[in-house]
């Protein structure tokens, strides 16, 4: 099992190039230092300031009519993003990079990026799942950035990782750490949020498919 997946990156001349061959290569990648610290920071003071004028809520599982909240699986606090700050703004930019290049190289059809701010207080958790839900779902790839400054290994909080569905042993562990960026594919690469002892800032997103209908409309606004 790799410590914090510092090689866990695909080749390429650019950070962008190693997400986009790590995730032909793996199914999932990693990259430290992906955002400017600048962006991390405005992002996280962000989330703690619609913390604290009461817009974060406790998160659920599901979608539509089978979402509930069951802190057996899951303890965090979720903000949605709506593209209302110059931060996300910028955010969005750098992912819509993503996009373009995942889908000029893998052919995945990505659209639509969803997203939110999740806080993880101390002794939160994420038990062991896949994004993409049972059913008609559109989740094709998820990506995961840190918010949090100055984060010490013995703090935990750790994202981990399995390479399959099946898979019983862990392919790596993924330290919290500011500007670091996550992604992999949703329905096929099982992971968990280990508990920390300290406040943990992040954001989660979902780059989705186009499934709305004329009669359907996904994602639900």
């Amino acid at each position: 099992m790799h410590d914090n997946a510092d090689l866990l990156g695909g080749a390429g001349t650019t950070p962008l190039e190693g997400l986009v061959d790590g995730l032909a290569r793996h199914g999932f990648a990693v990259a430290p230092d992906y955002f400017p610290a600048a962006l991390v920071g405005a992002l996280r003071e962000e989330a703690r300031y619609k913390d604290r004028h009461g817009e974060f809520h406790l998160a659920g599982i599901g979608r539509r009519q089978a979402r509930q909240k069951d802190t057996r699986v899951r303890s965090d606090r979720t903000c949605w993003l709506k593209g209302d700050s110059l931060a996300q703004c910028q955010l969005f930019e750098g992912l819509e990079s993503l996009r373009l290049a995942v889908n000029r190289d893998l052919f995945m059809g990505l659209f639509e990026l969803e997203s939110h701010f999740a806080i993880y207080g101390p002794g939160d958790f994420y038990q062991r799942h896949v994004d993409a839900f049972n059913g008609n779902n559109g989740r094709l790839l998820s990506v995961v950035l840190y918010l949090n400054e100055s984060w010490q290994s013995g703090w935990g909080g750790r994202l981990r990782i399995w390479p399959e569905p099946d898979a019983t042993s862990v392919a790596t562990e993924v330290e919290p750490r500011a500007g670091t960026l996550v992604v992999f594919l949703s329905d096929s690469i099982p992971h968990e949020v280990l508990a920390a002892t300290q406040e943990r800032y992040s954001i989660a997103g979902w780059f989705r498919r186009n499934n709305t209908t004329a009669d359907w409309l996904d994602p639900p606004r």
